[in-house]
């Protein structure tokens, strides 16, 4: 009864309606990613090369130093905030240590992996284009899969609190 007495449901809807926008941001986040990814290439090592590498029979230029550089000064901080907020909000939620731990180190090192591999495909072998393809698929995937463990999280704590309530 103190619960809605001195107002900590309605401060716990808010952080909780708080939450679910920032979850839907990072869903489109998601999707806006992959239709960048797929604007400039598919699942085919070839694809990745091309588009680090370059292509002279096309006049597609490869990638400069430069460029990659602003692109991953920028990725490293926002990427890790995101990893940050996400893994903290999983740590919330009632899941095992060990997913938790699991989850949030994949979500790490995949996002790491991410802005990395174009680095190794352009600067070091052609080769690491299959470790770019999988750090992408990866970083998907473990975004994805903190999104829903936060967002299912809440919605069962909100049916919780509904059926107390109702008792």
């Amino acid at each position: 009864m103190r619960y809605f007495v001195n107002g900590e449901q309605q401060r716990k809807l808010l952080l909780n309606a708080l939450v679910l926008m920032f979850l839907a941001y990072v869903f489109l986040l998601g999707i806006s990613n992959a239709m960048m990814y797929f604007n400039h290439m598919a699942f085919t090592p070839a694809s990745v090369i091309t588009y680090y590498c370059g292509n002279e029979e096309q006049f597609i230029p490869a990638k400069s130093y430069e460029g990659m550089l602003e692109v991953l000064h920028f990725h490293l901080f926002a990427m890790g905030m995101l990893a940050v907020t996400l893994t903290h909000l999983m740590l919330m939620t009632e899941f095992s240590t060990s997913l938790k731990i699991w989850l949030s180190s994949l979500t790490f090192f995949s996002a790491l992996a991410d802005e990395l591999a174009g680095w190794f495909v352009r600067f070091v072998h052609p080769f690491f284009a299959y470790f770019k393809i999988g750090a992408f698929l990866t970083l998907e995937f473990s975004l994805f899969a903190l999104t829903l463990i936060v967002a299912w999280s809440l919605f069962r704590a909100r049916v919780h609190i509904l059926r107390k309530s109702d008792e």
